[in-house]
């Protein structure tokens, strides 16, 4: 079994006893029964892997020591930036998990015209640090170095007008739009827009398409909003990423 890969938002460095997060000591000292002396990754979201040696295991607290640090091997080539407007029960969730296994850089969670869930304050607060969390979990078991961001809430009309740092926008959309492998391959990275269960509206598309973002479509079936993102995201990094390498 490979070395069980935990996170830790502490700034790493060879020689240092790190003592662990409840959660991540809850997982190493009772789900994973492992024990002093045992190997373990640590990583912080810097790009780097920090090989680690498990120095307590008590009930209170686990620390660990590290021995040294390792370039991430897994880290995406293709920059990829997901506008997700978000959608009731756990979707967003199995959206975030997927996203950063396949390798995306920074996710936004939206509200659009048809999106029915509102979230304000503190429920948005609570939202954000949990799907944050899914995110850490995905990249701990994935062996990404890097975690993606969940950025703020904001709506599809503002998200459209800010600069993404990409240099290609698609917007799905399953009545329109040419072939991804018809299009010429980013340089600087991928901005997508996923609408919500209803769709966007014409509206939003429009205002989409204004800002250059490319309609396209996934073939000829309407794909579910959890369902959306995850193809996109692995077609785009078969045709421009790191999936063919």
């Amino acid at each position: 079994m490979r070395n069980p890969r935990i996170y830790t938002s502490e700034a790493l460095h060879s020689g240092q006893t790190v003592t662990l997060d409840d959660s991540a000591a809850h997982h190493v000292g009772k789900v994973l029964r492992m024990q002093s002396g045992q190997s373990l990754i640590l990583f912080n979201g810097d790009g780097t892997n920090y090989p680690a040696e498990l120095d307590t295991v008590g009930k209170k607290e686990v620390t660990a020591r590290v021995l040294g640090q390792e370039p991430g091997t897994c880290e995406p080539s293709l920059h990829i930036v997901l506008g997700q407007v978000i959608s009731k029960g756990d979707r967003m969730d199995y959206v975030v998990q997927k996203s950063t296994e396949l390798g995306v850089h920074t996710i936004v969670p939206l509200t659009s015209t048809r999106c029915d869930v509102r979230l304000k304050g503190d429920r948005e607060e609570k939202r954000i640090r949990h799907w944050q969390q899914v995110a850490i979990s995905a990249a701990e078991q994935c062996g990404r170095a890097t975690v993606p961001v969940i950025a703020p809430l904001v709506s599809v009309n503002d998200w459209i007008e800010q600069d993404h740092g990409c240099d290609l926008g698609l917007v799905l959309h399953h009545r329109t739009g040419p072939e991804l492998d018809q299009l010429a391959p980013p340089r600087q990275g991928v901005a997508l827009l996923i609408g919500p269960e209803g769709g966007l509206t014409e509206e939003e598309i429009a205002q989409a398409e204004a800002r250059g973002f490319q309609p396209t479509a996934m073939g000829p079936r309407v794909l579910r909003t959890e369902t959306a993102p995850v193809a996109a995201i692995t077609l785009c990094q078969w045709l421009w990423g790191d999936f063919r390498r």
